[in-house]
């Protein structure tokens, strides 16, 4: 099985922390330059350090919902290098359900997911066509699938983010340009810290009390942590997966009710 990135570029968003920063630490083990993506200069600073050959990969420092941000800031490195992995993460809207949301929730979540991600795609894109390789992954969610309650303006927009994802992998496929959504389920970060706090105090538990209740609805038993993530998102940008294309990859541990 051929999983070897050497001689690919990779631009990770979302990299400073968590799933993100776990995909860009597996990518270039497996001998991609990595391109860290985020807001905060300092955290992808700290991150690079932990990738294998660090003075190898490079830093952007972009703000994903700021459309004039990510071309200012990518057009310049794109006329220096071809991207061949574009990894589509960011960190979700905030939780609460869906009546109560403002208008404006929905407008930063569009821009930094679907507006963002079509953004990438199309400065990225042209390369992949001339490199002949293309992998475009975006960390969603399993509520995609099955909605998660309380969630309500993160399950719109990833659901949005979804169908995105398999129109473009039909119109990209052709160039052998692969995209496709691996859907983490519940993953020890701290968007899940913060998921955990609002279910505490919205259902009157402990924390220690809302994770058994998680851990209780998974087959496994566990929580799942950031690199298992990162090992399905791996793959797919890797040559093993030349033939995998639109699916969604739910790395939940079996919780999922659905197929």
């Amino acid at each position: 099985m051929d999983l070897n990135l050497t001689g690919k570029n990779a631009l990770v968003c979302g990299a400073s922390s968590g799933i993100g920063e776990a995909v860009a630490i597996e990518l270039a083990q497996l001998g991609a330059k990595v391109t860290l993506l985020s807001r905060s200069q300092d955290k992808l600073s700290n991150v690079q350090k932990k990738l294998h050959n660090p003075d190898y990969h490079q830093i952007a420092v972009v703000d994903l919902s700021d459309r004039c941000s990510i071309v200012d800031t990518l057009t310049p490195l794109l006329k220096k290098q071809n991207i061949h992995i574009l990894i589509n993460n960011a960190g979700g809207p905030k939780a609460g359900p869906l009546f109560e949301a403002g208008v404006e929730e929905f407008e930063i979540a569009f821009r930094t997911h679907i507006l963002a991600s079509q953004t990438l795609t199309q400065l990225l894109v042209p390369g992949m066509k001339q490199e002949k390789y293309g992998r475009i992954i975006n960390i969603i969610s399993t509520s995609v699938k099955a909605p998660i309650p309380n969630l309500g303006v993160s399950n719109t927009i990833r659901g949005a983010m979804a169908n995105w994802s398999k129109t473009m992998a039909n119109e990209l496929g052709a160039f052998n340009i692969t995209v496709n959504n691996v859907l983490p389920g519940f993953t020890q970060t701290e968007r899940l810290e913060k998921l955990k706090d609002a279910a505490s105090q919205r259902l009157g538990k402990t924390k220690d009390e809302v994770e058994k209740m998680w851990k209780d609805c998974i087959p496994m038993g566990r929580l799942a942590e950031s690199f298992e993530v990162a090992n399905a998102v791996c793959f797919l940008a890797s040559p093993a997966a030349s033939y995998i294309n639109g699916i969604n990859v739910p790395v939940d541990g079996g919780r999922t009710p659905t197929l």
